[in-house]
Order: structure tokens, then sequence, then C-alpha cells
């Protein structure tokens, strides 16, 4: 995509909606989804960089739908009206003739409804120039790897009933680690849309403090069971789990969720325990895949009860439910975790003796009817004896049940949350992420 004005791009994008209302059947519909960047990627080995470049790409999803039934075609969006509406109207007649040998389909959505939504966000992220001396002067004498990926991303819809969605945002994320000379490292990631060099200090200075504790020879534990922390990042990676056959109201009805539990009140979680949607943070646009709108907040779990499952409009038709504008896999696109009272000055204390666990990786069910979750700890893991930090600790596994670790075995959740930013970058940059508090489990299962 070359280099277009936001407002020339916005501009295209609406124009080429109206010229396909002016061109399709009367018994057609279609939907337009636009998907949009200009991101810099700089990448860093050994505390140099190692590439760096600019992309301007986009793309858009063209859906037709007619006599019940549907397909689509993702072309490139150059920003290039003529360019543009010719890829489009060639997109328009393959379509066409691709329907013609598809079966019906019975839970196919239509657009409906007349909702319009335009949100931008404008950040102060780093100049182009500036990348590389801001993310390096902090880290010079350090082992430092890492991605550095900023910019502008844009989402949009359209679609036949005359529905339009605009968001676009500047955002940045550094995704970062820093290696001791024994190949030990410490995790970090930074995001925003605002760059705050204090706030980047910060968190390079945490960083070489735990480094310098990862460097002490590592304490050596047996399976069992522990008192552990897990910090906002831990908790981040257990929370994404949900998002893989348990909060999806389709998931449910098929018997492959990991609240089925929950949702039969076989079990309940800890009253500690509340997750939501909230779109309030302006991370991610509220319009999903059919133009619907999800409310600002819709909660999931409310002290520990599943309150709202994540239903999409097909999933509605399939199974005679209230669809709340979930997107068409039913996973969580804005979660965030209520924090508690635990204050940051306090984890150790409380934690007493214990695991402080900073990173989880490798994370799978391992019995997804009972909500067991397998994984291992990673980066910055700590034996914690009388409240101090003694000693790191080698990669464990664990296999724990969410029933467990958000129920009964919950002692506290943070009175601060940490938003843990989505650094994807397959086919583009993610956008959202979680915004979560640490969490303080007792008796949580290490297997090694």
């Amino acid at each position: 995509m070359r280099l277009v004005e936001l407002s020339d791009l916005e501009t295209n994008f609406n124009r080429l909606i109206e010229t396909l209302l002016a061109k399709k059947r009367a018994t057609e519909e279609f939907t337009l989804r636009l998907s949009s960047e200009h991101s810099q990627f700089t990448r860093f080995n050994y505390g140099k960089v190692r590439q760096t470049g600019l992309v301007a790409d986009g793309s858009i999803q063209f859906t037709l739908m007619d006599n019940q039934r549907c397909c689509f075609l993702s072309f490139p969006w150059t920003g290039s009206w003529d360019i543009d509406w010719l890829t489009a109207h060639t997109a328009l007649l393959e379509l066409r003739e691709e329907l013609k040998l598809l079966p019906v389909d019975p839970y196919l959505v239509l657009p409906s409804g007349n909702n319009t939504s335009r949100e931008v966000n404008f950040g102060l992220i780093l100049p182009q120039i500036s990348v590389v001396p801001a993310i390096l002067t902090q880290v010079a004498e350090l082992d430092f790897t890492g991605m550095y990926a900023g910019g502008r991303v844009i989402k949009a819809y359209g679609d036949s009933q005359g529905q339009k969605h605009w968001f676009a945002t500047d955002t940045f994320t550094l995704d970062y680690s820093i290696f001791n000379e024994h190949g030990q490292a410490v995790k970090g990631i930074y995001a925003g849309s605002c760059w705050d060099e204090t706030a980047y200090i910060a968190k390079i200075n945490a960083a070489k403090q735990h480094l310098q504790l990862v460097s002490r020879p590592p304490k050596q534990l047996t399976r069992g069971k522990y008192k552990t922390y897990f910090a906002p990042a831990a908790v981040a990676d257990l929370l994404s789990m949900l998002s893989w056959s348990a909060v999806s109201e389709a998931d449910l009805q098929q018997g492959n969720s990991a609240l089925a539990m929950l949702s039969r009140q076989e079990k309940q979680l800890s009253p500690l325990f509340s997750l939501k949607e909230n779109f309030k943070q302006g991370f991610v646009p509220r319009f999903n895949q059919w133009g619907e709108m999800t409310p600002l907040e819709l909660p999931i779990i409310t002290q520990g009860v599943l309150v709202n499952t994540l239903v999409n409009s097909r999933s509605a038709k399939e199974y005679n439910k209230t669809a709340n504008a979930a997107n068409s896999s039913e996973t969580l696109r804005a979660p965030e975790v209520s924090p508690g009272n635990l204050g940051v000055d306090i984890i150790l204390r409380n934690l007493d003796t214990g695991l402080y666990v900073s990173n989880l990786h490798y994370l799978n069910w391992s019995d997804r009817p009972t909500g067991r979750i397998t994984g291992m700890t990673r980066y910055a893991c700590f034996w914690v004896e009388q409240g101090e930090i003694i000693a790191p600790i080698d990669n464990l596994r664990f296999d724990e049940s969410l029933y467990h670790f958000w129920g009964d075995n919950l002692i506290a959740l943070t009175n601060f949350q940490e938003f843990i930013p989505e650094v994807e970058t397959y086919e583009g940059r993610q956008l959202g992420g979680c915004l979560v508090p640490g969490m303080l489990v007792k008796d949580f299962t290490y297997t090694l």
C-alpha cells in the first residue's frame, strides 16, 4: 500500500462501499472489512540493530451473499482508487460465479441494522529516526534482544445495509529480553500509545535488578504443590486460555468448553475473581465481522459466577441464543480481570515461602472438561523464603485446574493492574491485549 493520508484512505474506503452498493444486484448483500497499517519494525540483537524497516500494507476482505449462500475473497488495498476499484470489481464478478457452486448455509448471518462509528486515537509514539537511540541508550552495556513495532493501524467495516465503521489508532510495542553471560534471561514488554522515557527507564531498571537475581545459583525443587505469586504477565498467559474453548457459546453447546462445569453450576470460582470485556480503553474496535457493536462493558464472570458467554450472531441462530456481538471465533478481545487489595509492597511478605512466577509459556489444556492447564515457567522465576527472594529456579512444568487457582486456592489479587499487549505480527500487527492484576495462589501443582 502506498503512503496515503488517513483522510484519503477513509474517503476511498467509503467510496468503494458506495460504488459497490450501486453495482450490487437486488438479492445480493455484501460486507467489506479493511485491515491496514503503516508501521516501523526494528529488531535488536546483542544491543545492536539487527534489522529495521517500514511496512505500509493493507487488505480488504470482500464477502458476497446471495440466495442463502456466502463466499469471500481478499485482495490488497493500495489506497489508489483506480487500482482498488478495478480489483474490487473483478472480485465481485468472481464471487458471483463462485456462489453458484456453493451449498446453502442455514446459519448465514446477513448484514442488518444501521450501526455507524468513527474512532481515531492519535498517539505520541517515537519518530522513526528516534526509535533506535531512545531504546538502546538505556541498554548500551547489556545483551539486549527484542522487537519494536510502532505506527498506525486501521480497521474498518462497511456493508450493503449502509453500516460503516472506522477505527484508527497509533500504538507501539517493545517486546524484549535481557541476557546475562550464562544465557539466563529476563523478559519485559513496554507498550502504549505515548512513549514515556521515564516509564521505559523504570522497566529497564527493574529488569536489571531481576537479571542480578537470576545470576544466583538456581534452587532445585521437587515436584509438589507450592504457594505461588503470578505476576500480571503470567496471569495474562493463563487468561488467554479462556479464548481457546472456554468462553465461547458454541464450544459450550458442543461440549468442548472448559467452563462447562461453571455453566452447569457444578463448580464456582472464587468471589475474588471477576472478568469482563472492557472496550472503554479504546485499544480495539468495538465492531465485529458483521458490523455489530459490542457493549462498552460485558461481564463474563462476576465474583466467581459465570454470567455471560460470548455469543455471536451465527451461534445465536444455531442454538437459539441472544447474541452479544461477539466476534466470529467468540474469543476475548478486550478482557479485564478486576483488581483486589494486595499491595505491591507486601507481595513477597504475603507469599512468605514459595514461588514468584514472572512468565509462562507452552500452555495447553491437559484435561479441558475439568479446566486443567499445563505449561511451563519461563524467565525470571524465583524461590522465595520468609518474604525474600533467595534464588532463581529452573523451568518447571505445571498442571493445574482453573477451578483451583481461580477458585478455592486463590488467596488474593493485587490492587494494581498491568496492560499486557498483543505483540503478534503475523499477517499484520495485532491490536489490544488484556488488563490484569497479579495473583497469589496456594497449593499450585508443579509436576516437573
